[in-house]
C-alpha cells in the first residue's frame, strides 16, 4: 500500500526542519566553543553551516517537500499552492522537526536536551530585521521557482540566508519553527522564549509584504506539484 503524499511531505518536512535546527544550533555550540573569543567569527561560521546545509536540504527533499517554514508554507497556501488540511500538516511537522532537532543537537554536545535560552532578542531595529528578512526569503524562495531550472532555488536560498545573517540586525531568523525551536538551547544560536512572539510576528508581517511583492512581480500563477 502506498504511503499517502501528504503523509510523505509530512516526513519530508519534520526531517528537514529537524536537519535545519541541528546545522543552526549545532554550528553555534560549535563555534561559541571553537572561537570563544571572537563573535563575528562566530557569526561566520554559524552562517556558512546554515547556508550549506539549507542548500544540501532543499537538493535532496524538494522533490518531496522542501519548505522547512510555515512562512513559506502558508504563502504557497496563499498562491493556491495546496489545501488548509495540507498546510496545516506540513506547518505541524514543521514545528515538531524543529523541536526534535534541538533536543538532538543539544544532546550530541553534551548539554542537557531542554535548556530554556536566556538570549534576549528585540528592539525595533531587530524585529524591523525580521520583517526585511523574511520578505526577503519569499521573494527569493519563489522568485527562484519560476526560474527554467528549479534546482536554483536551494543555490539562492542558502546563499539569502548566508547572507542575512550579516545584513539584518536580528541575523534573519525568519522561521517561525526554528525560532521557537531555539528557545530550547540556551546556546549562541539561542533565543529567550519572551522574545519570540513578536520575532514570529514580525516574520508573519514579512510574510505578508513578501506575498503582495510576488503578486506584483509575477502576476503569473505558479502551478502545484
Amino acid at each position: 500500500m502506498s504511503v499517502p503524499h501528504v503523509v510523505r511531505r509530512g516526513v519530508a518536512e519534520l526531517v528537514g526542519t529537524a536537519f535545519l535546527v541541528a546545522a543552526v544550533v549545532g554550528s553555534g555550540i560549535a563555534a561559541q566553543r571553537l572561537s570563544p573569543d571572537d563573535v563575528g567569527l562566530q557569526l561566520l561560521e554559524n552562517s556558512i553551516a546554515t547556508g550549506a546545509v539549507l542548500v544540501a536540504l532543499i537538493l535532496a527533499l524538494q522533490p518531496v517537500s522542501a519548505s522547512f517554514n510555515p512562512v513559506v508554507t502558508l504563502v504557497e497556501r496563499t498562491l493556491g499552492l495546496m489545501t488548509t488540511g495540507t498546510a496545516a500538516v506540513l506547518v505541524a511537522a514543521q514545528v515538531a522537526g524543529g523541536l526534535v532537532g534541538v533536543v538532538l543537537t543539544n544532546l550530541m554536545f553534551d548539554l542537557d536536551a531542554v535548556s530554556v535560552s536566556t538570549h534576549e532578542r528585540g528592539g525595533s531595529g531587530q524585529l524591523l530585521g525580521e520583517v526585511v528578512a523574511t520578505t526577503g526569503l519569499v521573494l527569493v524562495v519563489f522568485g527562484s521557482l519560476r526560474s527554467a531550472r528549479v534546482d536554483t532555488v536551494a543555490l539562492a536560498v542558502g546563499g539569502y540566508i548566508a547572507a542575512a545573517y550579516w545584513f539584518t540586525s536580528s541575523t534573519s531568523f525568519a522561521n517561525p519553527a526554528v525560532t521557537l525551536a531555539r528557545t530550547l538551547s540556551d546556546t549562541f544560536a539561542g533565543i529567550d522564549p519572551s522574545s519570540v512572539p513578536p520575532f514570529v510576528l514580525m516574520q508573519l508581517v514579512g510574510g505578508v509584504v513578501g506575498a503582495a511583492l510576488l503578486r506584483l512581480l509575477h502576476p503569473r500563477p505558479l502551478e502545484a506539484p
